[in-house]
């Protein structure tokens, strides 16, 4: 086993982030919250702060856990077994938590997800789990919905892929402009959801 690959598996033994080449350390990303907190005005040593920078780090390891998962490898274990089904599939409001990539400011929202099989089905919880991937990292929203349309046709290829995202953006709501009862819709249809109005409307009845 060469030294890199090995110092991966500890650290995930240990239950932290593998370090890549380049990637600051825990320590240091620690030091860079204590740099905010001051640049605020704050005492990053005081006692209501004093373990701030640790929680910190190991929220954003939450956050932005789907860089570590590969939306392919969840979506590649199908049931052929389906007895001919060949009608739409839905899952339907799916809560997601993603950030922002200009504010890092959350965006919160659901996601529906349609596709019409060809001859094989993957099991609805992960077509939730690539909403979770795509979503636990820095995003915009329109991205996001194409990412996860892209990534069901290509390992799926069914005869098409419907994806709906409804999202509310605090980088709009508690900042900027202030607008909080706003949410941004965005759809990326795919195969027959594109090129059949009936498919289409029958899915955004379902949304809707």
């Amino acid at each position: 086993m060469d030294q890199p690959t090995k110092k991966i598996q500890v650290a995930r033994l240990a239950g932290e982030r593998p370090q890549e080449s380049g990637q600051p350390s825990r320590a240091e990303a620690e030091a860079a919250v204590r740099t905010l907190l001051r640049w605020a005005g704050e005492n990053p040593g005081r006692d209501g702060l004093a373990d701030t920078p640790s929680r910190v780090v190991k929220a954003y390891e939450e956050y932005f856990k789907g860089y570590d998962q590969d939306p392919v490898e969840i979506l590649q274990r199908t049931f052929e077994e389906t007895e001919g089904y060949d009608e739409m599939v839905v899952l339907r409001g799916i809560p997601f938590a993603s950030h922002c990539e200009h504010h890092m400011a959350p965006i919160v929202g659901k996601a529906w997800i349609a596709y019409m099989p060809q001859g094989r089905v993957v099991g609805i919880s992960k077509l939730a789990r690539v909403v979770e991937v795509y979503a636990r990292r820095l995003q915009i929203q329109e991205k996001m919905t194409a990412q996860i349309a892209n990534a069901i046709n290509d390992v799926l290829k069914p005869e098409g892929v419907g994806v709906v995202i409804k999202a509310v953006h605090h980088c709009m709501t508690t900042r900027g402009v202030n607008k909080s009862s706003t949410d941004m819709v965005t759809s990326r249809m795919l195969g027959c959801f594109r090129d059949n109005p009936a498919t289409r409307q029958e899915f955004l009845a379902m949304v809707d």
